[in-house]
């Protein structure tokens, strides 16, 4: 599979309890299943080669015996597997008994890594049989050869460079300090755990939030396997909860009490990039004191079964989105109250549009007046029509002002733009660039004219979408005094809006609706003969949703132009042809690259999410950088 994407399964089959043998016929079954879906790591549970349920059965040398000669059934068995398999088993070392997981790939066995934490508690009681990992061991001998022993042991695929394992047991990811702490440190991408975690009430809430919390504190995948029906229900009950999570996202989680093979991909060059950006790289003084065990596996060659949304910044579930619209809207306001009250701004001057971004500034404003106690009537509104604004936006804006209660200013600026045409000597009937700009930057210099007359702050209204593309006048919208909406992308205003107005309800909410409804247009040339808006932004420079779907995966998490495109192509298959997202990608880079310059000097705005382009804060980038490598990286042709 390409473009860092692991296949994975954790891999539950129904055993036996000391059935040694049906049991490896069943991990036999479900290690070549696995593989022939595309699986190159496949995960079984702890000591599932005889049961994690045999007690005192462990001391009976016949048990012991039969395992040994079973992990080279295995081995025969699986010699033309090309996936790594983490098997689960009971073996002698140095006088002492392990709970090892044994890692084969293509019929060989790699390694073999004990379990570090060994319970000592109620029906856990594996002190009774098993050593804890000891460090004076670093070879273990199986059917008469020498194979690699330890918890220092990180297997690297010689094929896929990211794609490095470590393998940890059970109470290990329990512990305070587990041993894949070290090893995701050491370079490990992926976690495997192999576990026999009994189910009682409230606990697989408790595992999954473990494992997803692991992943995420380690920034690595993790695959999770536990062990289910088979094991002995004497004391207990086992219900196969298998989880597999990427830095803190669970991508995919079992049923309990279902036997099965679970799969799904772990992307390990996100996984590299996320570490490089927060951590400057895991390169810890303890590195060398791991062994590295190599190997090599296969492409997948299978479709990709993680999904992708095609709007990443807005939550897929109705609870989590206004949870996350609140916090924002409280963050906006926030920040401009801070700034509010450290200026001692008299008022806050807001042009307003008719149209949502501008919408957003004015209800945050307003949330930012009340929480610092200010009156909504210093909030000046300001609609400046001119040559483009239709009917309904400029209806829009004046009702939304009235309904909210803030202070409505009215300044045509036709007649003024028309007389700087003429004292610049350019024709009104070439409607080019200088046309559309020229009104942008009047609105801006009077929105900062009255905000000087009456001691307040600009508030700017352009949001992330519009940076990113660099859809802005510079020195036009481009310029405020404080940017509320900079690291809020379009595909998020329109919820942000919504929210607010089904809180505030009644007119307010009547005339938002209004707004939402409104085509996205700067309103900067004539309208049709009907009256209606001419000029729609996403005709120009194309779809909000791509977008911001391109700016999320490329700048938020570094990757290719390939790979953009092809999880673009996957999450609007139906939506949009894969020549047309091409089309626009190519787009977003050109226009982000050659738009720097004013990102470089755009004006303060708070961080609300994972994204933003501030060059004060996550974003820092050259203006006079070249795309010639992301535009050569998409191909038209696909």
């Amino acid at each position: 599979m390409r473009y860092g994407f692991v296949k994975v399964c954790a891999a539950t089959p129904r055993i036996k309890v000391a059935d040694v043998g049906y049991n490896a016929e069943k991990i036999i079954e479900a290690a070549r299943e696995s593989c022939k879906n595309g699986s190159q790591l496949t995960v079984f549970p702890e000591l599932c080669i005889c049961g994690y349920t045999c007690g005192d059965l462990f001391g009976q040398n016949a048990l012991l015996e039969a395992v040994k000669g079973a992990i080279g059934d295995i081995c025969a068995a699986l010699s033309d597997v090309g996936t790594l398999v983490f098997v689960g088993a009971p073996l002698m070392a140095g006088g002492k008994l392990y709970n090892c997981a044994v890692a084969i790939c293509g019929g060989q066995i790699l390694g073999v890594i004990p379990k570090t934490y060994i319970p000592n508690y109620g029906e856990f009681y594996e002190r009774r049989h098993f050593s804890g990992a000891d460090n004076n061991l670093s070879e273990i001998e199986i059917a008469g050869k020498s194979v690699p022993f330890g918890t220092d042991i990180i297997f690297k695929a010689d094929n896929m460079p990211d794609f490095t394992v470590a393998c940890e047991i059970c109470e290990d990811l329990w512990a305070p300090c587990s041993p894949s702490v070290a090893y995701a440190t050491a370079g490990a991408k992926i976690i495997a755990n192999l576990s026999c975690s009994d189910e009682t009430v409230g606990k697989a809430e408790y595992r999954k939030n473990l494992v997803k919390m692991q992943s995420g504190k380690l920034v690595a995948g993790y695959v999770y396997c536990d062990s289910g029906d088979g094991e002995s229900t004497t004391d207990m009950a086992f219900a196969g909860h298998n989880i597999i999570s990427e830095n803190g996202n669970v991508l995919a989680e079992s049923k309990l009490f279902e036997n099965g093979l679970l799969y799904s991909e772990i992307d390990v060059e996100l996984l590299s990039s996320e570490r490089r950006r927060i951590f400057s790289g895991y390169y810890p003084a303890a590195v060398g004191a791991f062994r590295t065990v190599h190997f090599s596996t296969f492409d997948s060659g299978s479709e990709l079964l993680r999904s992708y949304p095609q709007t990443p910044f807005v939550p897929a579930d109705n609870d989590s989105l206004s949870e996350r619209t609140e916090l924002i809207l409280s963050i906006q306001a926030k920040g401009l109250e801070k700034r509010l009250i450290h200026t001692a701004a008299k008022t806050a001057v807001i042009g307003v549009s008719g149209g949502l971004d501008s919408a957003l500034a004015l209800l945050v404003t307003l949330r930012a007046f009340k929480a610092a106690g200010k009156d909504s009537r210093d909030i000046i509104a300001v609609t400046m029509p001119g040559f483009g604004t239709s009917d309904k936006t400029r209806g829009n804006s004046v009702e939304l002002v009235e309904a909210v209660g803030a202070t409505l200013k009215t300044v045509p600026i036709s007649e003024t733009v028309l007389k700087h045409f003429s004292d610049i000597g350019h024709d009104p009937e070439v409607k080019n660039v200088t046309y559309e700009n020229a009104q942008a930057r009047m609105r801006t210099m009077i929105l900062m004219d009255i905000a000087n007359e009456t001691g307040g702050l600009v508030i700017g209204t352009g949001d992330l979408s519009e940076l990113a593309l660099g859809w802005a006048t510079y020195n036009g919208d481009h310029m405020s005094m404080y940017g509320v909406n900079a690291s809020v992308p379009k595909t998020l205003v329109k919820h942000l809006v919504a929210y607010e107005a089904k809180k505030l309800g009644g007119k307010t909410e009547e005339v938002l609706c209004s707004i939402l409804g409104t085509a996205i247009s700067p309103e900067l040339l004539p309208p049709d003969k009907k009256g209606n808006i001419s000029q729609k932004t996403e005709d120009l420079v194309g779809p909000y949703e791509l977008h911001d779907f391109f700016l999320y995966y490329s700048v938020r998490w570094g990757f290719s132009p390939e790979k953009v495109l092809y999880l673009a192509e996957r999450a609007f298959k139906g939506v949009y042809p894969a020549k047309t997202v091409g089309k626009w990608l190519k787009t977003f880079y050109k226009r982000f690259f050659a738009n720097q310059f004013k990102r470089s000097c755009m004006p303060d705005g708070v961080k609300v999410g994972s994204v933003t382009l501030s060059p004060r804060g996550d974003w820092r980038m050259p203006s006079d950088a070249s795309a010639a490598v992301w535009l050569g990286g998409i191909d038209d042709n696909r």
